[in-house]
């Protein structure tokens, strides 16, 4: 794993060093300082440090006749460093870092254009070499790198049909660019504006560990301390990770929990709620072990936010980030969105066609994806990223907590990289953030894809340069091409144009479906049927982790609502059904659904594949909500002869019991009004209504059926 760049100089308040070595550098041969005007204004440019180039930008002025100056290095938070022992003479320049160990120190030479100073950098007998070109000059060659780069934007945006496309491109501070292409809205034909509000999905994960690290800041959260401290019923399937976990690991993907996606999809559980669900939720690795992309840790990461915070999730980001920001038109509510008047409509491509798709509310899984913006205010939180968490000279987070952000935790894999090429060498997860290295340069980014949108944000920290692209198309690889394309064109690399190559790709994807899917349906066993009649499935089931679902009847058949994600269900073989491709949730189309039956043909339970790394999900059949009136239960209370035997139901509580001779058993409710009898396997006791009267109880046990008669 590459090691983060090393201290090039001190802020105020700090003074580290660069390199470990402690030498001076031996100042000789040059005259007495002379002002030499020429090299008078802003220059900016990079250090060769080991790993990657870090960024600087002095700022030299003419004061009563003598050179002065300051130096600003954003990856370390420090700005308007003052220089000393400024010496020049015609073309020759050197100047020190003030007050610094080990003397960091410039000596070059400016070129005949006198816009380009090169030569060494010296600190602690370390030598290195610098290069700096007037910023007029260098806006100026920045600005040639963008040229036809519309034209290239137009024909990516309509290779790849995409609805609408935007872009900013920043250098520290600076916008250096906004460029747009396509439509916000196809069918209102509204283009694509640099202030157009898109959903940004999971590129919000940073937002939220840029919050947690303020939390550390005001010392009221640590990173490595277990969750319980703040949490205390905080608790996972296995109890020993659940014990250990701490806020790191929270946002670092390597809780050991695979990604149960279908316990937040569509689900309006509260945050505190879907907390408590984790404990039920089976895990496939140990704490730390394995990358594994998790969503609902990021929830959790949020809510400890909101515990210790004090304030909700959005609250703290809208007032300790996009407020001072100036990001005012940003939020975090899908109908606040939609009604803004420069919104971008979500589109997604199926079966070779794009359409508009509803937006989906994000609210519950907030802190993982719920942000929309638009690529002008983003362009303000890359600036932040890019200079150590200072924006317009104000700290909003120390410069250590804003470097330990992008510091790899945790390796992985990225989804950005893993389509990309061979020239993305794959690091891994920092803190909300994938690291990796582009062509030779590190590069901090993430992606976001929700439904009609996808994003992606990414900095290339060294050089200065960062990145916002933001779609109206869902799962679209056009973010990353464009970010590629960008850090070819800011480091003056030679592109490598892929866009044909993977347009072929994806449609020799589509075009495998039908054959794969006519494969699949080879698979069924043939002329079978279910064991029951249809209506006999119906019912409400759950389970304690991803919620309840319903299965009900309609003209077409059966329909599963899994907390309020809906699909239409044909049957697939035996007591199997599948998701209708055409009728209810993507999410949900395709999905098997089985209903297990018992000894006695009755459904006991329905297994769904949710999350294909661990077991499937069973739910469990619920009870006839009469079960849980005890109004309800006092009438099935009574006397019941039993073949010469008494026996006597009676309420306790909220529960019935049934007394025989010698026997007590407490009875548990199941569908209908059907009861189990506590701690007996293939033990059932079954009420039997005539109207509004209770004329029966029949008892199943592997001796047979008896039928008890009502006596009162």
């Amino acid at each position: 794993m590459m090691a983060p760049p090393a201290t090039v100089c001190r802020r105020r308040s700090a003074r580290p060093f660069l390199f470990a070595i402690t030498v001076l550098l031996a100042l000789a041969g040059w005259p007495e300082p002379l002002l030499a005007q020429s090299f008078a204004g802003d220059w900016r440019g990079s250090i060769a440090v080991p790993g990657a180039p870090l960024a600087v930008t002095v700022h030299l002025t003419e004061a009563s006749g003598t050179l002065v100056g300051t130096i600003d290095i954003p990856a370390q938070g420090a700005e308007a460093l003052p220089l000393e022992r400024l010496r020049a003479e015609a073309a020759k320049i050197e100047f020190t870092i003030a007050d610094t160990p080990g003397a960091p120190t410039f000596r070059g030479e400016r070129d005949a254009s006198g816009d380009k100073i090169a030569g060494t950098f010296t600190q602690a007998g370390q030598r290195l070499k610098f290069e700096l070109v007037r910023a007029a000059a260098a806006a100026a060659a920045t600005a040639g790198k963008f040229d036809g780069l519309q034209q290239w934007l137009d024909e990516t945006r309509t290779m790849f049909e995409v609805p609408g496309i935007a872009v900013a491109i920043v250098e520290g501070e600076r916008v250096l660019a906004t460029l747009q292409s396509g439509q916000r809205d196809v069918a209102a034909d509204q283009p694509v504006t640099a202030d157009t509000l898109f959903a940004i999905g999971s590129s919000t994960k940073a937002f939220t560990t840029c919050l947690l690290a303020m939390l550390v800041d005001d010392g009221r959260l640590e990173w490595d301390a277990p969750v319980r401290r703040w949490l205390p019923d905080f608790a996972l399937a296995d109890a020993a990770v659940g014990e250990r976990l701490t806020p790191r690991d929270l946002v670092t993907h390597r809780s050991g929990m695979p990604r149960h996606d279908l316990v937040w999809y569509g689900a309006s559980f509260a945050r505190a709620d879907m907390v408590r669900r984790l404990r039920h939720l089976p895990l496939n690795h140990d704490l730390r072990s394995d990358f594994q992309y998790n969503n609902l840790m990021y929830l959790c990461a949020g809510h400890l936010a909101e515990v210790v915070g004090g304030a909700s999730w959005e609250e703290q980001v809208r007032q300790r980030i996009l407020q001072p920001l100036g990001m005012q038109r940003a939020n975090f509510e899908v109908a606040k969105m939609m009604a803004d008047a420069d919104h971008a409509t979500p589109y997604r491509r199926a079966e070779g066609a794009t359409a508009a798709i509803p937006p989906r509310d994000l609210t519950a899984i907030g802190p993982a994806g719920s942000l929309n913006a638009s690529v002008r205010e983003m362009a303000s939180w890359v600036s932040l990223q890019l200079q150590a968490g200072r924006w317009q000279g104000r700290a909003l987070l120390s410069p250590t907590s804003a470097r330990d952000l992008h510091v790899v935790r945790m390796p992985a894999s990225s989804p950005v990289a893993a389509g990309a090429s061979a020239e993305v060498l794959e690091i891994g997860y920092a803190l909300g953030w994938f690291v990796d290295v582009y062509r030779g340069h590190r590069r901090v980014h993430h992606g976001g894809n929700i439904d009609g949108y996808s994003a992606l944000v990414a900095m290339l920290p060294e050089a200065g340069f960062g990145f916002v692209v933001l779609t109206n198309l869902d799962a679209t690889p056009v973010p990353e091409l464009v970010v590629s394309q960008l850090c070819d064109r800011v480091l003056g690399l030679e592109p490598r144009d892929q866009r044909s190559q993977l347009v072929a790709q994806m449609r020799a994807a589509e075009n495998s479906l039908p054959a794969a899917r006519q494969r699949e349906s080879e698979a069924r066993h043939a002329n079978t049927s279910p064991s029951l009649p249809l209506a006999s499935y119906v019912g409400d089931y759950a389970d304690a982790g991803y919620g309840p679902c319903r299965i009900t009847q309609d003209a077409r058949g059966l329909r599963l609502d899994l907390h309020g994600l809906q699909v239409g269900l044909d049957h697939w073989h035996h007591d199997v059904f599948a998701g209708r491709k055409d009728d209810g949730e993507a999410a949900l189309a395709g999905t098997k659904v089985q209903f297990r039956l018992d000894f006695d043909g009755e459904i006991e339970g329905v297994r769904m594949v949710l999350e294909p790394s661990v077991p499937p999900i069973e739910f469990a059949p619920q009870p006839d909500a009469r079960l849980a009136d005890p109004t309800f239960l006092a009438r099935l209370a009574g006397n019941y002869q039993l073949e010469g035997q008494a026996a006597a139901v009676a309420l306790a509580g909220n529960k019935l019991v049934v007394t025989l001779p010698g026997q007590r058993h407490e009875l548990e409710p199941r569908r209908g009004l059907r009861f189990g009898l506590r701690g007996l396997s293939g033990y059932s006791a079954e009420f039997v209504l005539d109207g509004e009267q209770v004329k029966r109880l029949r008892f199943r046990q592997p001796e047979g059926l008896f039928e008890a008669q009502r006596v009162d």
